[in-house]
């Protein structure tokens, strides 16, 4: 089974302009993505997927693969599945370019069901939230899981409801709650006719694009990982990714 990681890139960025050519340690932040997709054992080779000849041009001087796409996707998974048409791979990583310390550790634990498991065909992971805080949290993605580890449902509301840990108004104080970590690993096959599927109520409701799947009676097996890691929205979190690498750090 031959793993390809590929890193949807957008130069757009509303909070962020540029957000994938931002420097981190003397590289730029798609090219420090790429580094860690390419440290999981897992994962046989990494591309860049842009419609930017900016953001191709860098990761090719770094000596990556990038590929070029359209302008007109409307989500990362079209890009991803236009660049899998190019890329010859069984098995898709959709690593998240804004996450420039994803540990490798996550993404072999995203990829290992896919390989033991010949007849699935999706994957994504998931981690206990220990914040309450973000029990409540709109921009925090929750997902519930069946006995066998499929998903349920993904909501920015607080799944399952914890009724005895309700707090009135105020929301909910406790219970186990797994917030959805944005990787995904697709079959190749289901890769491609996923992104002609037509996009379902529950996904327009909850802007979630997960829930295409789920709508069209799909199945996604979710990965409960220990291993967490965090986008970079916002200039806060630029700073924060910057203090991890020192000055020069070209890598």
């Amino acid at each position: 089974m031959r793993v390809a990681a590929i890193i949807p890139a957008r130069y757009a960025s509303t909070r962020l302009p540029g957000k994938p050519l931002l420097d981190i340690g003397g590289r730029p932040m798609v090219w420090r993505v790429y580094e860690q997709a390419l440290k999981a054992g897992s994962v046989d080779e990494a591309w860049v997927a842009t419609d930017d000849a900016r953001i191709f041009d860098a990761v090719k001087s770094l000596g990556g693969n990038a590929v070029m796409t359209s302008t007109e996707h409307p989500s990362g998974t079209d890009r991803l599945a236009e660049a899998a048409g190019k890329i010859a791979a069984d098995i898709y990583v959709n690593v998240q370019g804004d996450e420039p310390v994803i540990p490798p550790e996550l993404i072999d634990e995203a990829v290992a069901p896919m390989l033991a498991d010949p007849g699935l065909e999706m994957a994504t992971a998931a981690v206990e939230i220990t914040d309450p805080g973000e029990i409540s949290d709109p921009s925090v993605v929750k997902v519930a899981l069946d006995e066998q580890g499929f998903a349920l449902y993904f909501s920015r509301a607080p799944i399952p409801f914890h009724r005895d840990e309700w707090s009135g108004p105020g929301g909910i104080t406790g219970g186990r709650c797994l917030k959805h970590v944005g990787i995904y690993v697709y079959r190749r096959d289901f890769l491609l006719g996923y992104a002609s599927l037509a996009p379902t109520e529950l996904e327009r409701t909850e802007k979630l694009e997960q829930l295409r799947v789920l709508g069209h009676g799909g199945r996604i097996r979710v990965v409960v990982t220990k291993h967490r890691s965090f986008g970079v929205d916002t200039r806060e979190d630029l700073d924060k990714v910057r203090s991890l690498f020192p000055k020069g750090a070209a890598g």
